[in-house]
């Protein structure tokens, strides 16, 4: 069984008085999740929830108005937060060049912070039925403050399928964003695993900027989901952030905050209709195959400045965890390969030649046998022959380079 997880998020509509107690107790479990975010980076990151709770819960529930749930969920959020840094540092080492000018890989761990994990913004982590639950047949919420439990009403538009499901309720955050308040619930549902044999398509996905996603299915279909209205309004996005850069006044610098929200909005609904467009199309029993993007370095000499930010700075990864639990959720799944000459290699004599891929035209054309396709096809088409190693047992598929044919 694999457990799917998701993130409702309610709209709470509290009075004024409401509003206030629910800021006074997310700014005291702000200043709470500092003091022990300091007391784990001054005793070299202790990372263990019963370590804490033994050294800082009495101190903590006498100085603090949070009850005795909160006080526990203020040491997991801490602790979740040095785990997640602890997981990004593991992934991104760092690099530099010796003196033979070869670049070389130095782990990073959490002894690299230079200062403790700050919680900048009021929040509150709320277990269910002990500091929420949900009451009047559903048509309100009751949540604990620091002084008592107060009902109000919310709206679910948009989740309302996962309250009448097999979903199940987990821990919620209190967010208070643009003067409104919201609740944010993790839910979870138990589904079958991916059944390798009754897997019926293969479906190659390469991604990049001039087409965002280019598709080759195992029939032979191809799809390009065209990339230049995305690079283009990516362009008038760092325009206006240059603008407001050179300004560096203190509204500029507000603007530019707001500008970047809002580009991630865009971003963020761009991948998310491009996986579920996939999902839907394809439906279940899918394998869609993706090249693994981990420590690869794009090369951008051959684009234009306007574009190589665009390049570096486009959420690849982001597409790849939306299609990954979008599949989940229909019995489909998400393998990820080995990104080595999918755009190099013929498919039809498995010739492999850089040469043979013309950038500025787009095109592959096979010195050998003249096959000749569009180099993202061709990219896609190569994963997708992948993937299919990957059903017939091949745990590692990958091209090997072949430069003759025999």
């Amino acid at each position: 069984m694999t457990k799917l997880g998701r993130t409702i998020k309610l709209r709470l509509y509290p009075d004024t008085e409401q509003a206030a107690e629910f800021l006074a107790m997310s700014r005291e479990y702000q200043r709470l999740a500092n003091i022990v975010s300091q007391w784990i980076f001054d005793h070299d990151f202790p990372l263990s929830w019963l370590k804490i709770n033994h050294r800082l819960y009495k101190v903590l529930r006498q100085e603090s108005q949070l009850n005795s749930q909160m006080v526990q969920s203020v040491f997991r959020t801490v602790v979740a937060r040095y785990k997640t840094v602890q997981a990004q540092m593991k992934q991104h080492p760092y690099r530099y060049k010796n003196e033979n000018n070869k670049w070389i890989r130095v782990p990073r761990d959490l002894t690299w912070l230079m200062k403790p994990i700050q919680f900048c913004r009021p929040q509150a982590d709320l277990v269910r039925q002990r500091n929420y639950s949900f009451v009047n047949e559903m048509t309100q919420v009751s949540i604990t403050t620091l002084s008592k439990r107060t009902k109000l009403a919310f709206t679910d538009k948009g989740f309302e399928e996962y309250f009448r499901g097999d979903w199940k309720l987990g821990t919620a955050k209190l967010v208070h964003n643009r003067g409104k308040w919201f609740l944010h619930i993790g839910i979870t549902k138990k589904i079958d695993d991916f059944d390798k044999p009754s897997c019926s398509q293969v479906v190659g996905i390469d991604r990049g900027l001039r087409f965002l996603a280019t598709i080759y299915d195992h029939l032979g279909k191809t799809w390009f989901f065209d990339g230049r209205k995305a690079l283009r309004k990516r362009k008038r996005f760092l325009e206006v952030r240059r603008q407001l850069q050179s300004k560096g006044s203190k509204s500029a610098k507000k603007k530019l905050k707001q500008l970047a929200q809002r580009e991630n909005r865009w971003m963020t609904d761009t991948n998310h209709r491009l996986a579920k467009t996939l999902v839907t199309a394809y439906d279940s029993h899918t394998l869609f195959v993706l090249e693994d993007l981990t420590n690869v370095t794009f090369n951008t000499d051959d684009l234009p400045k306007s574009l190589r930010s665009s390049h570096r700075s486009w959420s690849f990864f982001q597409l790849e965890s939306f299609l990954t639990y979008k599949a989940q959720e229909v019995q489909s799944a998400v393998v990820k390969v080995n990104p080595a000459f999918t755009s190099q290699r013929c498919p039809k004599c498995g010739l492999v030649e850089k040469a043979n891929r013309h950038h500025e035209t787009h095109e592959y054309w096979c010195a050998q046998c003249q096959y000749r396709c569009n180099d993202d096809r061709l990219g896609a088409m190569n994963i997708e022959k992948l993937g299919q190693e990957w059903l017939s047992g091949i745990k590692r598929p990958k091209i090997k380079r072949l430069t003759a044919i025999g």
